[in-house]
This record gives structure tokens, C-alpha cells and sequence, in this order.
């Protein structure tokens, strides 16, 4: 090769080299991937009309009693994992019917999309991560190590329902349903008289919920005994999606639009366990983990600065 062909492959090569360290820089000053297509969007005939199997109809096998010992832990959280639970509520409070429900996070439609980045924590989250952060924040409790014996069982139960999903489309009926915009903005009056109207009668005047036998029959929605802080029910946006697709049971629907955010804004308006996060005040702690119009953590209500410690139970109390 003569001299005038040496510097061209040279100069070649530069390119190249420089274009892929700009895709390398790209790549590192963008690190969150971009949302992952809805089943609709790729065509996929797997919307509504998905039926997960019955953890019942499971193996007679290690595999079928870790699937059956997952359903358990999703309706009798407190009595299969007790180390691990703070408070009053069970993992089917929120993922309804043990998990299988669609539009009320079920757990079938979360499964095919973990590994995934998660803003919460800045990090590429497995789904057992994503289950103990749930026993942290919804539970109020402490997160099962990786690898437990309930972590396993949760994922194996998740694993065996999502089976005939493709991996990497969030199906339809995954999380809650979209909520439109509130045409006015909420107010706690008004969430005051839809909660002692629709809510009340099963959670309770004060939120408490209610005990029967020693077991919560309907959750605490706030309170020593509720999701503390970190929960995203704890964000009015989460909370009143749920409740417009999922309560009052029985009457799923049957509230406005506006009344779920207003009564989500009463709700997530009320004293509760401490954010696990917390660190030095509650300004402190909102500007860096729920600088959002859906929070109401470091702001007072009623006169109640929420989430001081002096007024706020601290996470992880044992109730």
C-alpha cells in the first residue's frame, strides 16, 4: 500500500473511531431507555382478554407449592411473611385478587417487563427488587433479602400467571388504568363528603380500616397502621387512578372522575408512617423525593406539616 492509501485507511479509522465514542457519550448522557410499546401499539392480541392461570392448576411439584406459597403471600401477607410486614395492610390490597386483576396492578403484566429502569431509585430494577420495595414502602415493612424464600415464591407465582405473554410489551390492563386530568382542582372538602359517603363505611371514619379476628378485612388507608410515605399510593395521581377502576369494590366506576381525585387528595392528605428515605426535615426530604404536584409529603394540611417527626410515625413500626 503506498503512502496516500496508508493515510486514507487512517483517516477512515479516526472516523469511525470518533463516531463511536459520540454514540458512547450519547448512550451514557441518556441513560433512561424509552418506554416500552403497549401491546396495542405492537399489534399484539393480548389486551383484555388474558386470563392468567390458577396457581390451583399449578404442578404438584416444588414449582406449584413455590407458585401456591406466592398466591398466599399476596392475600395473607402478615401471616406468611410476619418479619417482614409493618403494618395492617396485605400485598392484595392494592393488586387485587391476589395479583390477577387487570387495572389494579396486576402482577402477570408487571412480570414480562422487569428487568426495567425504574426512576424512583435511578436504577435497572429486578422484579424481586421491585417486590422489596414494596414490602419497604406499601407493607411499611422490611424488604425479604434476594433470593428468600418469599421473594422466590412472589416471582415464581408472577412467572407461572404471565405464561403465554411476550417478553417486553406491557400489556394491556398493566399498573392502573389513565386518569383525565381533574376539571377543577381537588379539594379536601370535597373529598372529605365523597370519603364519608363511599369509603367510610368499610375503612372507617378515621381511616383505621377494619379488624376482624385479627385480620384486616378492609385496609387503613392512613394512620400508624397504613403505606407510609415512599408508597405510591402515597402520590394522589396513583391513588386516584386505583380508585376510580377499583373502589368502592363492588361498585368499581361508579365515581366521577373528579371525585377520585379529590377523595385521593383527602386521603394522601393525612398523617402516616414516615418515608424510609427521610433525612434531616421534611423540606429536606420532599425536594429530593417527592418534588411533585401528586404529593402533599412536606407540605402542611390542616395545620399539620406532613411528615414531621414529631407528628409522623416512624416506617417500620410493628402493628
Amino acid at each position: 500500500m503506498d503512502l496516500k492509501g496508508k493515510w486514507a485507511t487512517l483517516a477512515i479509522g479516526l472516523v469511525g473511531g470518533a463516531m463511536a465514542m459520540f454514540a458512547i457519550n450519547r448512550a451514557q448522557q441518556s441513560p433512561v431507555p424509552p418506554p416500552l410499546p403497549t401491546a396495542s401499539q405492537q399489534g399484539a392480541p393480548i389486551a383484555a382478554n388474558f386470563t392468567p392461570p390458577l396457581a390451583a392448576d399449578a404442578p404438584d411439584d416444588a414449582y406449584g407449592d413455590a407458585v401456591r406459597l406466592g398466591e398466599r403471600l399476596m392475600t395473607q401477607t402478615a401471616i406468611e411473611a410476619p418479619q417482614y410486614v409493618g403494618n395492617g395492610l396485605a400485598c392484595s390490597n392494592c393488586h387485587i385478587d391476589a395479583g390477577r386483576k387487570a387495572g389494579a396492578a396486576p402482577l402477570w403484566a408487571a412480570f414480562v417487563n422487569f428487568p426495567a429502569f425504574r426512576k424512583k431509585n435511578g436504577e435497572i430494577n429486578s422484579f424481586q427488587k421491585r417486590v422489596q420495595d414494596c414490602f419497604l414502602y406499601s407493607m411499611n415493612g422490611t424488604p425479604p433479602p434476594y433470593g428468600s424464600r418469599e421473594l422466590l415464591a412472589i416471582e415464581s407465582y408472577a412467572a407461572y400467571m404471565a405464561r403465554g405473554l411476550p417478553s417486553g410489551i406491557s400489556p394491556e390492563g398493566r399498573g392502573f388504568p389513565a386518569l383525565a386530568a381533574p376539571a377543577i382542582t381537588p379539594d379536601d372538602g370535597r373529598g372529605a363528603v365523597v370519603y364519608a359517603e363511599k369509603c367510610s363505611a368499610c375503612h372507617g371514619p378515621e381511616g383505621a380500616g377494619q379488624v376482624f379476628e385479627g385480620g384486616s378485612i378492609y385496609p387503613p388507608l392512613w394512620g400508624v397502621r397504613s403505606y407510609n410515605w415512599g408508597a405510591g399510593m402515597a402520590t394522589i395521581d396513583k391513588a386516584a387512578a386505583f380508585i376510580r377502576a377499583n373502589m368502592p369494590q363492588g361498585q368499581e366506576g361508579s365515581l366521577t372522575e373528579q371525585e377520585a381525585w379529590d377523595v385521593a387528595t383527602y386521603i394522601d392528605g393525612q398523617v402516616r408512617p414516615q418515608d424510609p428515605r427521610f433525612r434531616d426535615s421534611p423540606q429536606a426530604t420532599r425536594s429530593k423525593h417527592h418534588d411533585s404536584p401528586f404529593s402533599r409529603y412536606g407540605t402542611t394540611v390542616a395545620g399539620i406539616l406532613l411528615g414531621d417527626p414529631a407528628t409522623t410515625p416512624p416506617s417500620g413500626q410493628r402493628k
